[in-house]
């Protein structure tokens, strides 16, 4: 299959996935990954978990080494920046020069969401999106370090896994009543509360951070979510709405250029609805995709969100989405501790399942959404 150079913006998962996907499917035309960072692509779930912990080395995060790129004929660039994409052209152009392209891949992905108090705060502030960040934060993770941490939300109690694992003390404020609330509802929210206290985090819910607080740490940590990185593709004139809007092929208002990953906000096909996923599995689901339309193969992108945590000796996976209509009722089984398992339910339908400690059960758990609940 020969056909004109595909441009990839982006060296995260997402744009590697589409690359790899499409010399997986047979595409033997360029194709190019332009990435700002210096970095080979790399996942980003260890800057938080295994790489932050300490357990595992930056290089491990990496997609792929340098040689399985250039076996696999994929030019990748790193250190360069896209200033702008020409629609009508066909063409992008970057700090190196222009560069034409048959389809374009945005796989822009996001960037943490920034908090005037803390940044302005004499400690040390610390967002956790790339490796700098990972590793600068591991360094200031010491064994009595006072670390605040803005925000209960999976960043946020990740890194207060990592500060306890380094016997730093930690503090986390949030402004809701339960950490975790708007995504797990306050049935299942309440045992990540109760896993954090058993490990002496001082937890402040349903409250705002002060700069007062903030001027007693040694370390400042801000997870407040992110937000998409859409202004290459506002500019150029693409549709975008809390993401890049795209179909269920991924197909952006512009049928030669695809968004993929943290930016695509999709029509979902089994959802029902546009759903935007910040999670790893869907950049890589994504890019697959978008190698298989690129490639003629028409498959719509139909999985349903993912995404896992590890927390402690704590791990999860959760499946569905409940947006904005909610559940009815959530069903439960087992011990938080050990074996658990929870599901979320919407006129006796499955719209979210969670699976915790019980790694066994992980294509039940992601099968059942959807369908009719378990027995009770």
């Amino acid at each position: 299959m020969n056909a004109g150079p595909v441009v990839i913006v982006g060296g995260g998962l997402a744009g590697a996935s589409a690359a790899e996907a499409l010399r997986d499917r047979g595409y033997d035309g360029e194709v190019i990954l332009l990435g700002v960072e210096r970095h080979l692509p790399y996942e980003r779930p260890p800057l938080s978990k295994s790489v932050l912990l300490g357990d595992k080395e930056v290089g491990s995060a990496y997609v792929h080494d340098q040689t399985w790129w250039r076996d696999h004929d994929i030019d990748v660039r790193t250190g360069v920046e896209v200033h702008s994409v020409d629609l009508a052209g066909r063409r992008v152009v970057t700090s190196a020069g222009e560069q034409p392209y048959e389809w374009l891949v945005l796989a822009t992905g996001s960037e943490p969401r920034h908090l005037r108090l803390a940044d302005e705060a004499d400690a040390p502030v610390h967002y956790l999106r790339t490796v700098e960040d990972s590793l600068a934060l591991k360094d200031s993770l010491t064994d009595g370090a006072k670390v605040a941490i803005v925000g209960a939300g999976w960043i946020g109690l990740e890194v207060a896994s990592a500060a306890r694992a380094a016997k730093a003390h930690v503090t986390v404020y949030e402004t809701a009543d339960l950490p975790l609330l708007a995504v797990l509802g306050p049935e299942v929210a309440q045992h990540f509360a109760d896993l954090h206290t058993a490990h002496d985090v001082d937890l402040r819910l349903g409250a705002a951070v002060s700069s007062e607080d903030l001027s007693d740490a040694d370390v400042v940590v801000v997870g407040i979510g992110a937000a998409p990185r859409t202004e290459l593709a506002e500019a150029a004139g693409l549709a975008v709405d809390d993401g890049v809007l795209v179909d269920e092929l991924l197909r952006t208002s512009d049928d030669r250029v695809l968004a993929i990953g943290d930016i695509a906000n999709q029509q979902h096909p089994v959802l029902g609805r546009r759903v935007r996923v910040e999670h790893w599995d869907n950049a890589i689901g994504q890019g697959k995709a978008a190698a298989a339309t690129i490639t003629g193969a028409a498959e719509p992108y139909a999985k349903v969100p993912y995404f896992f945590t590890d927390q402690y000796d704590f791990g999860m996976e959760y499946f569905g989405h409940t947006g904005p209509a909610g559940y009815d009722r959530v069903q439960t089984r087992g011990d938080f501790n050990g074996p658990f398992r929870a599901w979320w339910i919407r006129d006796d339908v499955v719209v979210a399942a969670m699976q915790a400690n019980d790694w066994d059960a992980s294509d039940e758990t992601r099968a059942i959404v959807g369908q009719a609940p378990p027995p009770d």
